[in-house]
């Protein structure tokens, strides 16, 4: 049986879509691939089981929609299974009529956090054969592929079609076993397509040991529709994967891309694993972490192990606002952390929302301000700013429809790319919270900034470092001017 695992090309004039592993939807001129890291779980497990499996990432390999169908076309595959996202899956429903139309034998999965939450809602919109809800898409795939070959039941968590009907096993369960999991079977996933320019050591690629977040609260995330619960595999499997890196690959810098690093005593066993094993000396670590989790110990730790860049949620400067959001986390924990984590020699990456539907325009200058100077103190390192968005399966989203919050209808899912603002505002035009969005990445143009950047100048590698820091960064305010014309 063969199985292509996909993202097919959405061709938009407002750039590339960030669509695999990707918690918040973007587009981007000058985009930089995250790995999928569940999809090439997936892909991995069915190859494993003896499926035929092709790795089809169109949008990452920038290939124009004709060249899908006539690869699609040509193919002729059994399964074709795609992840979506809210702006995007109104095109996707589009694609899966059309390749139904092609191939009506193929069957088509859908997988993703927005179908998690409307599965029936795919079901009836276009031919789709099944819905995978929940985040484990890899098992639940496998689980699939075996029931077309082999005639195994399905497993909880399904949607499909039983001739004029749509049914669905039940809820999803995330009762799968991740340490079973083989190590991603990288050249089958052509891992080198992935790659962020925020990173220090090349080679450069990701893990992801944990699915998702162990406090899985925050009422904006759309990953926590995915994985409710927390799992993680064991300190010696991401120990033994990082061996593998090392000397399959020669790679010097990981991001794991887990939704927040697993903390407490895995983390005490996973450090001190790194250094017995001798890999601190070898590779850098980056992560998502949670300030309140920086303590001043554990941040000496993580930087003895191997640790470089936290990639932390600041979100706010509103306590009010974070209290809302359910971050767990207050803006002194914003700045002790930070302080903690640079005393300790870790960068900072700052992850900023603007846009919400209850703060003033103050109130956001009061983020801009804060990141601000976290910045030019030298406190933070760098920094991304985005739209507030209510994807569906959250609490935001939910509050949002009960309080009528949306600038257009709940389901004009397209809107909910970051293109525009989503919600109104007490006293903002759509037109200032994009323009403090906008200059929230101006902070990287202040000269104290520059020269807390270039004084920290130590190496032939600091300084490529910083140059391929540059690029995205341009990137980044190219795609609020043009999204101003």
């Amino acid at each position: 049986m063969k199985v292509i695992i996909s993202y097919p090309p959405l061709p938009m004039a407002k750039g590339c879509p960030m669509l695999g592993q990707n918690r918040q939807f973007q587009y981007f001129h000058n985009p930089s691939f995250i790995y999928p890291f569940v999809p090439a779980c997936a892909a991995t497990v069915l190859k494993e089981n003896g499926f035929n499996v092709i790795w089809n990432d169109a949008i990452a390999h920038r290939w124009s929609y004709d060249k899908f169908l006539d690869y699609f076309r040509k193919e002729s595959a059994d399964v074709i299974a795609i992840e979506t996202k809210t702006p995007v899956v109104k095109q996707h429903w589009r694609i899966i009529d059309e390749l139904k139309s092609i191939n009506p034998n193929c069957i088509v999965v859908l997988m993703g956090d927005h179908v998690t939450a409307f599965p029936q809602e795919s079901m009836q919109s276009c031919k789709v054969d099944y819905v995978i809800t929940g985040g484990d898409y890899d098992f639940l795939l496998l689980n699939i592929c075996r029931h077309l070959r082999d005639k195994t039941p399905l497993e909880d968590g399904i949607w499909f079609r039983e001739k004029e009907s749509i049914k669905n096993t039940g809820p999803f369960k995330l009762n799968h076993d991740l340490n079973s999991l083989a190590f991603i079977d990288r050249e089958l996933t052509q891992w080198r397509l992935y790659g962020e320019k925020l990173y220090k050591g090349t080679p450069f690629t990701y893990t992801m040991v944990g699915r998702d977040c162990p406090w899985a609260k925050c009422t904006f995330c759309s990953w926590t529709t995915l994985f409710p619960t927390f799992r993680t595999r064991s300190p010696e499997k991401l120990l033994d994967e990082i061996g593998m890196l090392i000397e399959r690959y020669n790679i010097k810098e990981i991001f794991d891309d887990t939704g927040t690093f697993p903390s407490g005593k895995w983390l005490n066993q996973f450090c001190e694993g790194m250094i017995k094993r001798g890999f601190n000396k070898k590779i850098y670590i980056s992560c998502n972490f949670r300030f309140d989790y920086l303590k001043p110990e554990r941040a000496k730790l993580m930087k003895k192990a191997g640790f470089r860049l936290m990639k932390l949620g600041l979100e706010s400067a509103n306590d009010e606002t974070l209290k809302r959001l359910c971050k767990g986390s207050s803006v002194n924990d914003v700045i002790k952390g930070c302080r903690i984590a640079k005393e300790a020699g870790l960068d900072i990456h700052l992850t900023i929302m603007v846009g919400h539907p209850w703060e003033t325009k103050q109130d956001a200058l009061n983020t801009m301000n804060l990141a601000k100077r976290l910045m030019t103190k030298g406190y933070a390192d760098m920094l991304q700013s985005t739209i507030a968005i209510p994807y569906p399966g959250t609490p935001l989203y939910e509050e949002a429809v009960k309080n009528n919050w949306f600038r257009f209808g709940s389901k004009d899912y397209d809107k909910f790319d970051m293109t525009e603002t989503v919600f109104k505002t007490p006293d903002m035009t759509p037109e200032e919270v994009m323009h403090i969005c906008d200059d929230i990445y101006k902070i990287f143009l202040d000269p104290r900034f520059l020269f807390h950047h270039l004084k920290r100048i130590r190496s032939w590698e600091d300084i490529t470092y910083l140059s391929r820091g540059i690029k995205p960064v341009a990137g980044h305010l190219l795609d609020f001017m043009r999204r101003k014309t």
